[in-house]
């Protein structure tokens, strides 16, 4: 049996200036704020320990940064895969909730009510979405089983898997958080998708980082540099 279990490492990218503005970024390239240098560093060294065969990545810049720091740490390429792109919100890209909500009132209320077979003008529904992050990351760790593999993608991706884990509606209300670059830990096995724990963000609050969550999604190389409370560094 457990050689037929793959350990899953569901990673969301770190921060952008849009999940700090509360933008909608969608399948728009968006690249990493400093911030998100930071945490992706930390992210990589979180993981420096464990024994992972292989790294997966939306092709998102802001996901393949993320993912590309975590690859030197561990001597391991990045494996880009579109299937793990965030949903395409369509005319909604680029927009914050305020501005969807004033442009579009009824369209706004289908999406926040996750009608499953709403999607924005040019952007996926919500169902065609969610299959599509399920198929793929199934489809991605049964690459490797009995090994350990990251999926970094986005906060709607792992959205989508934590739902699959927890045998949960699409939708269902989300209660739970998504931070930028927490560490999510599932398990594969041919019958699906099953949760071992959700939004380790230790390697973040160390350094005394807040976390930050949208439900939207929502380079240079950084040192390290732990900043202990009280501490000046």
């Amino acid at each position: 049996m457990h050689d037929q279990l793959t350990r899953v490492f569901a990673l969301r990218h770190a921060e952008t200036a849009w999940n700090v503005d509360a933008r909608i970024q969608g399948q728009l390239d968006v690249p990493l704020n400093e911030r998100g240098h930071w945490q992706a560093a930390r992210l990589a060294e979180a993981l420096a320990d464990e024994d992972i065969a292989a790294i997966y990545s939306s092709d998102l810049q802001r996901a393949h940064a993320t993912a590309s720091r975590v690859g030197e740490r561990l001597g391991l390429p990045v494996v880009t895969d579109p299937r793990l792109r965030e949903r395409h919100f369509g005319c909604f890209q680029g927009l914050t909730h305020g501005e969807i909500a004033e442009r579009w009132p009824e369209h706004s209320r289908r999406w926040r009510e996750r009608e499953p077979g709403f999607g924005p003008e040019g952007g996926e529904t919500l169902e065609v979405f969610h299959d599509r992050c399920v198929e793929a990351a199934r489809a991605l760790a049964s690459r490797w089983p009995g090994r350990s593999v990251v999926l970094m993608a986005h906060g709607g991706v792992l959205d989508c898997l934590y739902r699959a884990a927890m045998g949960l509606d699409i939708s269902a209300p989300r209660t739970w958080t998504i931070g930028n670059a927490s560490i999510n830990r599932l398990l594969h096995t041919p019958q699906g998708l099953t949760m071992l724990n959700w939004a380790d963000t230790r390697h973040l609050e160390e350094a005394q980082e807040p976390v930050r969550d949208e439900h939207a999604d929502g380079g240079t190389v950084w040192d390290v540099v732990l900043k202990p409370a009280g501490g000046t560094a």
